[in-house]
């Protein structure tokens, strides 16, 4: 629709021509009113897998080549034609965990793990051959014209010898066009490089040396504006995506290792064993070259496959197939090392014996992400650990998470947390020689790490970007940033324009005072929040009833279960269908609340001046507050009101209590602030909401009501549950951000 929206700003069309435009919107957008929103199966893996790889082939895969001529062209506006010699380095790499994210979901196995990768390289392979053969088209250059380099010629002699059957079948017409004989071999190279067959290219190196020889060959002969700017976007392309497409992130819970962990070394009261004890236990395998035990259990036999996936994969696909092994919930050092045995028994490992993976630690509760540093400290007195580092370049990937940090302590809390955990890893690693990348596993909504990421980047803590920043894209969020090619497009520009600003531009430090302030506000916060959410004992059941969690948790929009560890309640409930729920009933509770009595606890103590001038002066500070902003300019109380009525009255004093906090909330941010209305410092967005929030209001009073229908008839009517999902669906996308 967007691309037929473009067509129509072209002056030059005619009537008819402007009619036939119209026309394929309204086909377009009858087809989807037409289409089935919420299927009645649940997302497989394999079509979470479709929805991604859509974004990395038809969007990104065009992308990057104006992407890095767009830089270029920027480095020669700045510094002169002495950039244009510049060779820049590959800069941006995709990857994705969609088929190797087990933490939780029981679908994803090493056979996932297996056919992920082969359908990346599937998908990958196919684009360089359509893009081979449009270049076979365009470049029919002759020998008779044009000169072509020496080195192209003794490749298409050597591939001659072992393609004999490719040349029989070109014509005798082309043998005198060299680029089009030797693209028909690297075409050739890439069939077998898909069939695994003994022709194949070892490497994505090898491929891209081919076809840096016809660059070099069109630069030296006249071939300048025939075919080199189409032959260098591929080779950028190439260096890009290799063989493998996007990087497969491999994630587990801590806890399916300790347990498997504990059969494997014939410990049966391994996971009540203390931390500390399983740690010198760990290391005592790792020195002695400890074999695991043979072991008939299932779980752990499945567990084991995963790592011999992985090594599988990694020789076949190329070592950048495979990212990090990211172990959710990492309480200790013990998690670490538990995955870095693993591997080595299950042959990823050198001829020397050093593990070929990267381990990524997990932190994503407020009390691990305060423990965090002591942990990667910890880790750092393993002499086994120490020389796993060294035999990977001394790099350490950490990843911290926002969602369950939030879902623990509140908003502010679990921001100040995350700051101080990178603060205090940062010098950890530093102090140990280890360069440090932290990995940001943020989400959509503001309580999940989203809100305004460029902002978020240059209000990093000093020293922990420089150069290099690897973060998650998720849900709905996906689309919205990378949908498009033009907002993709501008998405990567800001991205890698805040990274190369947080990483040369002087970081001004934070105040003594500051810190003292954001420990009160987190302090205070924290305790407000888990008060209401873990304290009060019929804070559950108001939550069940004021939102629509019930039909949230029947949606089939995932391939994994709405809760962690097979277990009922808040504590385990996933991060996603938590805030989704939220958003829905208008509360957006985890965005906010505790906020207020936090930021009133930090004027009592040091005064309404300084924690505005604070907001004002400090990037980190002022990022926190925006971005709760503008959960509350989302946020509506009087629809909340609605909602909360589902709850019945003897629940009613929880809403007020929510009421209380946000109306506190508001008037303090605006206070120091010095505003008259929410985002008044950002007009596009507060005006954006109030065009969308006379559309979304009815939705929510229809879904109330259709709650309140569905609960009566015992949640047996099929027809209302079908109105709920479309009203879900409404209001997801006119407040956006949602999950």
């Amino acid at each position: 629709v967007a691309r037929r929206l473009v067509e129509r700003m072209d002056p030059s069309l005619t009537y008819p021509e402007e009619q036939a435009a119209l026309g394929r919107i309204r086909t377009e957008i009858t087809t989807l009113w037409q289409t089935e929103e919420h299927p009645n199966a649940r997302r497989s893996v394999s079509d979470e897998l479709e929805h991604v790889l859509f974004y990395l082939t038809d969007i990104l895969y065009r992308i990057i080549p104006p992407f890095y001529e767009a830089l270029q062209g920027a480095l020669v506006r700045v510094y002169g034609k002495k950039a244009r010699t510049l060779q820049l380095p590959t800069i941006l790499r995709f990857a994705s965990w969609v088929g190797g994210d087990m933490d939780g979901n029981p679908n994803v196995t090493s056979e996932t793990i297996r056919a992920t990768l082969a359908q990346h390289q599937k998908l990958i392979l196919r684009l360089y051959q359509k893009e081979l053969g449009e270049q076979y088209e365009r470049l029919s250059q002759s020998t008779s014209r044009v000169g072509v380099s020496e080195e192209v010629r003794k490749r298409i002699d050597r591939y001659a010898m072992q393609f004999p059957h490719v040349l029989q079948n070109i014509s005798l017409r082309h043998h005198d066009m060299p680029y089009r004989l030797f693209i028909r071999f690297i075409q050739a190279r890439l069939s077998a490089t898909g069939n695994d067959s003994p022709e194949a290219y070892q490497t994505a190196d090898e491929f891209i040396e081919d076809l840096q020889c016809i660059v070099h060959s069109l630069r030296e002969n006249r071939g300048r504006h025939a075919g080199l700017f189409s032959f260098r976007r591929l080779v950028r392309r190439a260096q890009t995506f290799g063989f493998y497409l996007a990087t497969l992130d491999i994630r587990q819970d801590a806890l399916v290792h300790r347990t498997a962990m504990g059969n494997l070394l014939g410990e049966p009261g391994w996971i009540k064993m203390d931390a500390q004890a399983r740690t010198l236990r760990l290391v005592q395998a790792l020195t002695e070259n400890i074999e695991p035990r043979e072991t008939q259990d299932v779980e752990t036999q499945k567990t084991l496959e995963v790592f011999r996936a992985v090594a599988e994969c990694r020789t076949r696909y190329g070592p950048r197939a495979i990212g990090p092994f990211i172990i959710s919930m990492t309480q200790g050092p013990d998690d670490v090392l538990t995955v870095l045995l693993m591997a080595r028994w299950c042959g990823l490992t050198t001829p020397g014996g050093t593990v070929q993976l990267d381990v990524a630690p997990l932190f994503e509760t407020v009390s691990d992400l305060s423990r965090s540093a002591q942990t990667m400290s910890d880790l750092l007195t393993c002499q086994p650990y120490l020389a796993h580092l060294e035999a990977r370049g001394n790099r350490q990937i950490v990843m911290i998470g926002y969602s369950d940090s939030n879902k623990d302590g509140g908003y502010a809390a679990s921001r100040w947390a995350l700051r101080q955990a990178e603060e205090t890893l940062a010098s950890v690693l530093e102090k140990a020689g280890v360069d440090l990348t932290v990995f940001h596993g943020r989400g959509g909504t503001t309580s999940r790490g989203g809100g305004k990421f460029e902002r978020a980047i240059l209000s990093a803590p000093p020293g922990t970007v420089r150069g290099k920043l690897r973060v998650t894209e998720q849900g709905e969020i996906i689309h919205s940033k990378y949908g498009l090619r033009g907002i993709a497009m501008r998405e990567l520009e800001q991205t890698v324009g805040a990274v190369a600003r947080a990483t040369v531009l002087p970081a001004s430090p934070d105040r003594p005072e500051w810190r003292t302030l954001l420990d009160t506000i987190s302090e205070t916060s924290r305790n407000t929040y888990r008060d209401l959410v873990y304290e009060e004992l019929a804070f559950l059941d108001y939550f069940r009833l004021a939102t629509p969690i019930d039909v949230i948790e029947r949606l089939q929009i995932g391939s994994r279960p709405a809760s962690r560890r097979s277990r009922q309640g808040i504590q385990n409930l996933r991060a996603i269908p938590w805030v989704f729920a939220w958003m829905q009933s208008r509360h957006i509770l985890p965005g906010w609340y505790g906020l207020g009595t936090g930021l009133s606890a930090a004027i009592e103590k040091q005064g309404e001046a300084t924690v505005s001038a604070a907001i004002q002066e400090w990037g980190f500070l002022n990022h926190l507050i925006d971005d709760a902003e503008m959960v509350l300019a989302k946020t509506d109380m009087a629809i909340a009101a609605h909602y909360a009525e589902l709850a019945g009255e003897p629940l009613q004093p929880i809403f007020h209590r929510i009421r209380q906090e946000h109306t506190l909330t508001v008037d303090l941010i605006l206070k120091l602030k010095n505003t008259q209305h929410l985002l008044d410092e950002d007009p596009t967005l507060q005006r954006a909401i109030r065009l969308r929030n006379p559309y979304i209001d009815p939705i929510s009073l229809l879904q109330v009501h259709l709650l309140s229908e569905r609960r009566a008839s015992d949640r047996q009517n099929t027809d209302l549950f079908t109105a709920l999902l479309a009203t879900v669906n409404g209001i997801a996308e006119g407040l956006q951000n949602t999950g």
